[in-house]
């Protein structure tokens, strides 16, 4: 076996010029989720993807976030394109708030711009976006100097690709998200001859998914799922309910070849659930030749051994299909004692609260829950290690850069990178928003653009930041007081109050003693300061002394918001 030494002599260098190509994260480097890349060469920028990513626990209120485009808004004479690698929403999501500001021309795969296009017709987007279809092994030429190529990768859901940017300092390839499946339920394997030209051609940089970095050995192919479900349905003589990510359109398929094999009926739930296989039959990326699909209506009518139904909620969301099962809150589904449930999907991490929730929750109504990763009712859609360092291997980047990972993940892929003989310092570990240069020369950080998050909650875009959010924080952990009092126009005399409103802190009616307390508070305050100053000096007054007072009695810090009105 060759030493890493060996292999670091053997690896392709990037042609020896003065060119330079310049690279930042706008989001999905030590995080999982909005992914958005930029790829910029003198007075030309190609952006690879614009995804979302679901808001965290602190982010109270908030629907999605969104990656902040103001360095592509501030250069956008320059932004040519935007590439996408397939279409799961943390790749596709955060578009249509993004052409909105940026309109440019958007290239994807044919599934990939019809999930898409679903999502910007509701915005009444669709007829003012320029969308063009791609196929892996075509070459496009997206600026003067800027070309791509488009290679076949496997992930977790049909028509994914990498990309390959052919630029004078060299080429940069992004992975996209993937695994390597040596049977994939298409028949699509990843294209590795290309990968390997890319390699004998001399890559500058490799943008690789790090995903699973933590996990040795390879990823599983899908098709064992596949095995596992139709076993499942051959051993059940009960309604089987399957809950996975809607857009695993692969997973989807086998439920569906095991249900013809195994004389059951499928049924559809869940909003993104039937969009996507919608979309999918439209397309040609679901077949039902035995037309098994059917609708929630119709598999009422049959007997439990001759149902699946397939639903969205594999992570617990509050609102999902599975969940309002669980919660015995869904109008046309009702889990009956001795129903197969199933999980075919990990809990994405910070999820796994939500899935335990359901999980009791169905067991509780007497179903069989298969939950356990252990279970064989899912495998991942991205590499473990062999994966990767067969990637790196094939195409011998100069640097590779970790991408579509947290910060655990990244460290873990600079090992993976040096066991195949790339140094330690050409896999630099990004930053969101920091600006690096790569040339032939060397690789060097050059500074840092406005980069960040945007929370969207629900009309609003990017007007919740970190104040509001602490406010809400504080609404929901302890609560508001509002104070009401009046004074005499001209003379600042009391008339009226100060009467307390209380909502989230104390119940009025068992604490009457503590608002009356604060009421005199309030009122020796006034009367020692006087009511001729400024409002905003008494308001301020008045927040100090009453909530220093409630902490004291309660140990809790409602927000104040003092009401003076004048008569």
């Amino acid at each position: 076996m060759a030493s890493s030494s060996t292999r670091k002599r053997t690896r392709k260098k990037a042609p020896a010029n003065n060119a330079k190509v310049r690279l930042v994260s706008l989001g999905g480097v030590g995080e999982i989720g909005k992914n958005m890349f930029a790829v910029e060469y003198e007075q030309e920028i190609v952006v690879i993807d614009g995804g979302l990513k679901f808001p965290e626990e602190d982010m109270l209120g908030v629907d999605i976030v969104i990656p902040d485009i103001s360095y592509l808004l501030e250069n956008k004479d320059k932004v040519s394109a935007i590439l996408l690698t397939h279409g799961h929403e943390d790749h596709i999501g955060a578009l249509p708030y993004i052409l909105k500001q940026l309109p440019k021309p958007v290239y994807g795969t044919k599934l990939t711009l019809g999930l898409l296009e679903g999502k910007l017709r509701e915005k009444g987007m669709l007829a003012d976006c320029e969308l063009h279809q791609i196929r892996p092994g075509m070459k496009l030429r997206v600026s003067k100097n800027i070309e791509a190529d488009f290679f076949t990768v496997n992930h977790s859901i049909p028509d994914a690709v990498g990309i390959c940017l052919r630029t004078p300092a060299g080429l940069v390839v992004h992975s996209g998200d993937f695994k390597i499946d040596h049977t994939p339920v298409d028949g699509q394997v990843m294209d590795f001859a290309r990968l390997a030209r890319y390699g004998e051609e001399g890559v500058l940089v490799a943008l690789i998914d790090s995903t699973n970095a933590e996990r040795p050995g390879y990823t599983q192919s899908e098709t064992k799922v596949g095995e596992t479900i139709s076993e499942v349905l051959r051993l059940s003589d009960s309604r089987v309910i399957l809950a996975t990510f809607a857009s695993n359109v692969h997973r989807i398929q086998q439920v569906i070849n095991a249900a013809a094999r195994h004389n059951r009926k499928v049924a559809v739930n869940g909003r993104s659930m039937v969009n996507v296989v919608n979309v999918a039959l439209e397309l040609g990326y679901l077949t039902d030749p035995h037309h098994v699909l059917t609708s929630l209506e119709e598999i009422t009518k049959l007997p439990p051994h001759k149902v699946v139904l397939l639903t969205t909620g594999s992570q617990g969301e509050p609102m999902s299909g599975l969940s309002r099962m669980a919660k015995c809150e869904h109008r046309q589904v009702e889990i009956m004692p001795g129903d197969t449930v199933i999980f075919a999907a990990n809990p994405i991490p910070g999820n796994e609260i939500f899935v335990s929730r359901t999980v009791d929750n169905l067991f509780r109504l007497g179903a069989d829950v298969i939950y356990e990763s252990v279970s064989g009712t899912h495998v991942s859609g991205h590499g473990s290690q062999e994966d990767i360092k067969m990637m790196l291997n094939l195409l011998k980047p100069t640097y590779a850069l970790p991408v579509h990972g947290e910060y655990r993940m990244c460290i873990h892929f600079q090992k993976l990178a040096a066991a195949v003989g790339i140094p330690r310092n050409n896999v630099p570990i990004i930053k969101i928003g920091e600006l690096w240069e790569f040339s032939a020369e060397g690789a060097r950080h050059i500074g840092s653009v406005p980069s960040g998050q945007v929370m969207v909650d629900g009309l609003g875009i990017g007007d919740v930041g970190n104040i509001v959010l602490r406010d809400r924080k504080q609404l929901s952990q302890d609560g508001i007081l509002v104070v009401v009092l009046a004074l005499e126009k001209g003379q600042g005399t009391l008339l009226a109050g100060p009467d307390i409103v209380s909502r989230g802190f104390v119940y009025v009616r068992e604490s009457e003693d503590l608002m009356a307390e604060a009421k005199t508070i309030i009122q020796q305050y006034l009367s020692e300061k006087g009511t001729r100053h400024e409002w905003a000096v008494l308001k301020a007054g008045i927040r100090d002394v009453l909530g220093k007072f409630l902490y004291d009695k309660t140990r809790r810090s409602p927000m104040i918001i003092p009401i003076i009105m004048e008569i």
